[in-house]
């Protein structure tokens, strides 16, 4: 099966485009591949506990409906660090699964991956 890197940047400012890489991770691990999720922008503030209770998109499940999913699955969620770091997100003030990340291991996820996703 496939490795692949899912790649979101929305937050509030766009909650059906915010929950879409959690959608997409979910059933990418269902049907068998390893998916990541990276998030750059205003992306990496839904990774503070709690967040996800806000994001409703149109649509689409609420992100805290499928959010439990992706961490029971155990996907990795990766948040920029020079985004995070703006938004005021820090290390031990995550959500499970969740790191923050620097450009180089993007970079590295990127080239060992089969496809890459953007929302």
């Amino acid at each position: 099966m496939a490795k692949i890197l899912i790649s979101g940047k929305h937050g509030s400012d766009n909650p059906t485009l915010a929950t879409l890489p959690y959608i997409a991770a979910k059933t990418a691990k269902a049907q068998g591949h390893d998916p990541v999720i990276w998030l750059w922008d205003e992306a990496t503030a839904l990774v503070r506990p709690g967040a996800a209770e806000h994001i409703v998109g149109v649509n689409v499940k609420a992100l805290k409906d499928v959010l439990p999913d992706v961490l029971a699955m155990g996907i990795p969620i990766w948040a920029c660090k020079g985004c995070a770091l703006a938004r005021g997100v820090e290390e031990g003030t995550m959500i499970s699964n969740a790191e923050i990340k620097e450009m180089a291991d993007f970079i590295q996820a990127l080239t060992e991956c089969d496809k890459n996703i953007e929302f």
